[in-house]
């Protein structure tokens, strides 16, 4: 079968861009590793238009399920090919996933990120135990402890004030001088009474007794000592564009990787788009990523005009 667009990514913009596919006319294929992308790892949204306060999985599935009323075909796997073929004069993205393949008139890559790792001797001998990069997902595992975040942006802050609930201590370890959040968090990390930031600091080392985290290293010392004793320690030092995919078939990146794209969520390969934390805006948030799936999305509508128009599901 061949589609109008294949998009690669179930987060709320590749379910965006279903969506608004769909109202189009248009033939889609969305295919899934894990449904509900980053959003669905966030606690509250307070910043979504039309939801004063919603949980980051209800407003994922929320978007998801808006999609599916236009029938898109959703595919559980995971995508790790792309490649270009031409086939009746006419550009064919053909995506391999789970063994099997798929061909598509246009592509959207709204394949998002991975977590970044510290990548300091122990990280990778005490994940899982005691090393997390999913406040929520983990938080509750460690009530009554004192913990650790590393990082300074928003994320960590709010990764901060969720570990505060189950929490002891929580401190944050942050390379910079001041913590940068919005002003919202700020102010709730400031009132919160359980949450310490240990500024200009690095963590070098994670140690344990072989089974959990038990202290971490510090370049300088905090209190009079350079090991800071806690029970779990949640790295939030930013994210990976997952962007290989786009750049084997020649799509420009950037020099952090994000697939590079225009005010129409574009890229430099025709019948190409991206959206979403994946693509170079500087400004990454739930609703910009939406808005932009709804420009790749019409984007791709318009490229296939230039081909005959839309498939459509009576095809």
């Amino acid at each position: 079968m061949i589609y109008d667009t294949i998009i690669i990514g179930g987060g709320v913009a590749g379910f965006s861009a279903a969506m608004y596919g769909g109202r189009l006319g248009m033939k889609c294929l969305v295919i899934v590793k894990e449904p509900g992308g980053a959003l669905a790892l966030t606690d509250i949204v307070e910043n979504y238009p039309g939801f004063k306060r919603i949980g980051g999985m209800e407003l994922a599935q929320k978007i998801e399920e808006h999609a599916k009323e236009y029938n898109p075909k959703i595919v559980t796997r995971e995508a790790n090919d792309v490649h270009i073929a031409k086939e009746n004069e006419q550009t064919m993205f053909h995506v391999t996933a789970g063994g099997e393949e798929y061909f598509g008139r246009t592509v959207i890559f709204a394949t998002g990120t991975r977590v970044r790792k510290l990548d300091v001797p122990g990280e990778a001998a005490y994940a899982g135990r005691g090393v997390s990069y999913c406040a929520l997902c983990d938080g509750a595992l460690f009530r009554g402890k004192a913990l650790g975040v590393v990082g300074g942006n928003d994320s960590a802050v709010k990764d901060a004030l969720v570990l505060a609930e189950y929490a002891s201590r929580v401190y944050i370890i942050y390379r910079r001088e001041k913590v940068r959040a919005e002003p919202a968090n700020l102010k709730r990390l400031e009132t919160s009474g359980k949450i310490e930031v240990i500024n200009n600091t690095n963590v070098i080392e994670i140690e344990g007794d072989g089974k959990l985290i038990t202290h971490v290293v510090l370049d300088k010392e905090y209190n009079g000592s350079s090991e800071l004793v806690l029970g779990g320690l949640f790295i939030d030092v930013g994210h990976v564009p997952l962007s290989e995919l786009a750049k084997n078939i020649g799509i420009k990146t950037n020099d952090k990787n994000e697939i590079m794209i225009d005010r129409n969520s574009k890229t430099n390969l025709p019948g190409a788009f991206a959206c979403g934390d994946v693509a170079d805006t500087r400004f990454k948030q739930a609703i910009t990523g939406v808005a932009e799936a709804v420009l790749a999305a019409y984007s791709a509508y318009e490229h296939l005009g230039a081909t005959g128009g839309p498939l459509g599901w009576n095809n």
